[in-house]
């Protein structure tokens, strides 16, 4: 199963597209999270959830929002590990656990690049073995 992990603060993390949802929305625990972790490493995406992010835009602001995502997170792009890792994860999990494409893309990127996952959705994840997802809200 998925670990959550205590231990040092890693200087990178791959965050999930539900707490940037919350920050777009004025999330004060997501904003905060974001924040801190910003102070203390760099932050990370998959390109998934840029993906993500695009096709919940209704308007044209908020499509000019995602476009702050090259200056303030690193984008790992989908590349042939990541959809490998992916598709075994989809083989694993998509029957016992309902596992999605957009979860096991950006599982798959965090475990490819050995980085801790935040999700606040830990329901998603914390079955995957080797994943090192973080608890949310950050304690």
């Amino acid at each position: 199963m998925g670990k959550t992990r205590a231990g040092p603060e890693p200087t990178m993390i791959v965050f999930d597209t539900d707490i940037l949802i919350d920050a777009s929305r004025s999330v004060q625990m997501a904003v905060h999270t974001l924040s801190q972790f910003q102070q203390r490493g760099q932050l990370a995406v998959s390109a998934m959830t840029q993906m993500e992010l695009l096709i919940g835009c209704q308007n044209n602001r908020a499509l000019a929002q995602t476009n702050i995502f090259p200056q303030r997170f690193i984008i790992f792009p989908i590349d042939r590990s990541i959809s490998d890792i992916a598709t075994a994860l989809l083989t694993k999990y998509t029957l016992s656990h309902g596992l999605q494409i957009h979860d096991a893309l950006i599982a798959a990127t965090a475990l490819h690049h050995a980085l801790p996952l935040l999700s606040k959705n830990q329901r998603d994840y914390r079955f995957i073995d080797g994943l090192n997802l973080l608890p949310y809200p950050r304690q």
